[in-house]
């Protein structure tokens, strides 16, 4: 089961209206559907929710590229609407713009290349998988209140948080 609502800025504060997603099958669905809602191509919020087990934030401002934040990847990419976001984020593993992964070592090195030692970063996740983590844009909603380090923080009941944090809780709730 889905929740899908939208937030839109106003001059007057945020509006929200529920939004089925019936009709919505790619990423620019998405995205126009949220464009309909703004006024002055002002931020649009689209939230989508599954039964707790992820949700996703797109950010639409305009005509600019969406801005894509899920809560865990790979509970997503198991569900037809978190698949449009994590397919976006991670790519298509039928893609041939990925890497030649035949001229590459195991350890994923081209072969000859020396390896080199860096500094502890994010796990690289296989090509083809994705990761039971958070995906895309932890900043999405730095702007508007919410930090990357609570946006991370988030578990059951998310989109609550965020349009508390928003300063939409009342209006997000008229649409719940």
């Amino acid at each position: 089961m889905y929740f899908a609502a939208l937030l839109a800025r106003t001059e007057d504060g945020w509006e929200a209206s529920d939004t089925e997603l019936d009709d919505v099958e790619t990423l620019s669905d998405l995205t126009e559907l949220a464009r309909d809602a703004s006024v002055d191509d002002d931020t649009v919020i689209v939230f989508i929710e599954q039964e707790d087990a992820w949700f996703g934030i797109v950010r639409v401002e305009g005509e600019d590229d969406p801005r894509i934040y899920v809560s865990d990847g790979a509970a997503a990419a198991r569900s037809s609407y978190g698949e449009i976001l994590t397919k976006e984020l991670l790519g298509d593993d039928q893609d041939d713009d990925g890497p030649d992964l035949d001229a590459l070592d195991l350890d994923g090195t081209e072969e000859g290349e020396p390896l080199e030692e860096e500094e502890e970063e994010e796990p690289e996740v296989a090509a083809g998988t994705v990761p039971a983590a958070p995906v895309g844009d932890r900043l999405i909603l730095d702007d508007l209140g919410l930090s990357e380090k609570e946006l991370l923080a988030l578990d059951t009941d998310a989109l609550t948080e965020i349009a508390d944090a928003l300063g939409a809780a009342e209006v997000l709730e008229t649409v719940r």
